[in-house]
């Protein structure tokens, strides 16, 4: 057994008591530079200084490797904070390829991550690899989950690893890591995809929460996704209106559709362990395709809910953390088989490549 995999099954036995991890800013070396990934420097100054964030872009259809390297440059730029972004890529050559559901170099950086980002779609890794998630989650440290993290994992070959119960369809537990940990799995495109946008429409009952400073106008032009059985601790921040169209001016569909809206921004406080003080923050959203990202609330949102997540709320400023644009950023539609071939991670380090 790998130290990865020993270190997952002792948290795993951690759970029976209390497991979640403090989450701490300790003396540490910059993580490793490498061609397979990107790593955003963090700074002294800003909210985030001293917190070390991944990122970890793996799905097929909402090109989550031109978003991710784009939040990870607001995060260290404007917020001090270290960042990583990885992934999916082609084992032989490291060029980014969505479609390679099983190789996401330097997952092993997770393991001194304080906050983990999921974008990923059906992904089926190898156990060392996942090991590195799993510790991180079940150990109770701060998660966000974004648009199909709901059904992040499928194991189709290797039903044998100890770590296909996360498949998204399982029945223990039920709903996989989407239900289980961030809330709900994979129900349906609720919203008519590619012809129904989405409003984003915050939630007037929490309308004080701090993740929602500044969070006004979200549009985004991927569908609301179908919410059955949402986890009873979760707090809806976000009702997802479904749009008569893809543009922002779109009118509210009429009817059954909106009534009522299902959600698609939570947050969670899991717990974790028998310590009824024990939890883990988590924040999901359904939103967050490339083309969703430049709605500049719903990236002041994703960055609210960082700093929450590692309970630095009280600096979140009335207006909201600072989501402006920085690089070149001009993300590529959504659909399978749409992502940008020949391009490497550090193609992507200081804004979106020219199209060709």
């Amino acid at each position: 057994m790998t130290t990865s995999l020993l270190l997952s099954a002792a948290c795993g036995l951690l759970l029976v008591g209390a497991c979640a991890a403090p989450v701490t800013t300790p003396d540490r070396a910059p993580m490793a530079e490498d061609p397979r990934w990107i790593v955003y420097p963090g700074s002294e100054d800003g909210i985030g200084a001293g917190k070390r964030v991944v990122l970890v872009a793996g799905d097929e259809e909402y090109r989550s490797e031109e978003a991710l390297p784009m939040l990870g440059r607001l995060l260290s730029t404007h917020h001090g904070f270290e960042c990583a972004v990885l992934f999916s890529q082609k084992p032989d050559t490291g060029e980014i390829n969505p479609d390679q559901s099983d190789h996401i170099p330097g997952l092993h950086l997770v393991d001194d991550a304080d906050l983990l980002v999921l974008q990923l779609r059906f992904r089926e890794l190898p156990d060392e690899d996942m090991a590195h998630i799993m510790h991180h989650t079940l150990s109770g440290k701060p998660l966000i989950g974004i648009r199909t993290s709901t059904h992040p994992f499928n194991y189709k070959t290797n039903k044998e690893s100890p770590y296909a119960k996360w498949t998204w369809t399982s029945a223990d537990p039920a709903g996989g890591y989407g239900k289980e940990i961030l809330g709900e799995t994979w129900v349906n495109h609720h919203g008519h995809h590619g012809v129904e946008a989405t409003r984003g429409v915050p939630n007037a009952e929490v309308a004080g929460h701090e993740v929602l400073r500044g969070v006004a106008d979200v549009f985004g032009p991927t569908d609301v996704y179908g919410i059955r059985g949402l986890q009873d601790d979760a707090t809806v921040l976000l009702w997802g209106q479904v749009l008569a169209g893809m543009t922002p001016d779109a009118p509210a569909v009429e009817g059954a559709k909106n009534e009522p809206m299902h959600p698609v921004a939570w947050t969670r406080e899991r717990p974790v362990g028998e310590d009824d003080d024990a939890t883990q923050r988590i924040f999901t959203t359904t939103m967050g395709a490339a083309t969703d990202m430049e709605s500049e609330d719903l990236r002041r949102l994703f960055l609210n809910a960082a700093a929450w997540t590692l309970g630095l709320e009280a600096d979140i400023p009335e207006g909201g953390l600072d989501a402006s644009m920085v690089g070149t950023y001009d993300p590529t539609d959504f659909g399978f088989g749409t992502f940008r071939k020949g391009l490497w991670p550090a193609d992507y380090r200081d804004g979106t490549p020219p199209r060709d």
